[in-house]
Formats: C-alpha cells, sequence, structure tokens
C-alpha cells in the first residue's frame, strides 16, 4: 500500500478512471454488438441508425484515447459493410 500522499492520490485516481474506462468501453461495444444484431435482423433503416449511433461512440472514445483510432475506424468499417451487403 502507498504512503506517501501523492502516492495515496495517484492510487484513487486510477481506481475512478478504471471504473469509468470500464464504463465507457462497455456502452461503446453494447452500441456495436447492437448495430450488429439490427443489421442480422434484417431492417435497413434501423441498421444505418444503429451504426452511425455506434460510429460516433467509436469515434467519441478514440478521440479521447480509450481505444486505438485505427481500432475504431476497423470497427466503423466492418459495420458500414455490412449494411452495404444488406441491399
Amino acid at each position: 500500500m502507498a504512503n506517501i500522499k501523492s502516492a495515496k492520490k495517484r492510487a484513487r485516481q486510477a481506481v475512478k478512471r478504471n471504473a469509468r474506462n470500464s464504463a465507457q468501453r462497455s456502452e461503446m461495444r453494447t452500441a456495436v454488438k447492437k448495430a450488429i444484431k439490427i443489421i442480422e435482423s434484417g431492417d435497413k433503416a434501423a441498421a444505418l441508425e444503429a451504426v452511425r449511433t455506434a460510429e460516433s461512440k467509436l469515434a467519441h472514445f478514440a478521440g479521447k484515447g480509450l481505444v486505438h483510432k485505427n481500432k475504431a475506424a476497423r470497427a466503423t468499417s466492418r459495420l458500414v459493410k455490412r449494411v452495404r451487403a444488406m441491399a
């Protein structure tokens, strides 16, 4: 356990940040999974909306450094590709 005041503060900050990052990562993954589920159901209008939402979350969290920009771009690309294949 940390003995120095600054180290104790760092430990507290790490716990808070870990909780926030976990929640945001979960939110992002849920949006992607939801989009995939809607795409598989076959409703193109709803799929476009779901992909738009997922893309927004991916871009937002990539900008914050939660995931790498290339990972976000790859996930977005794959979702859009699946929507285009629906037609």
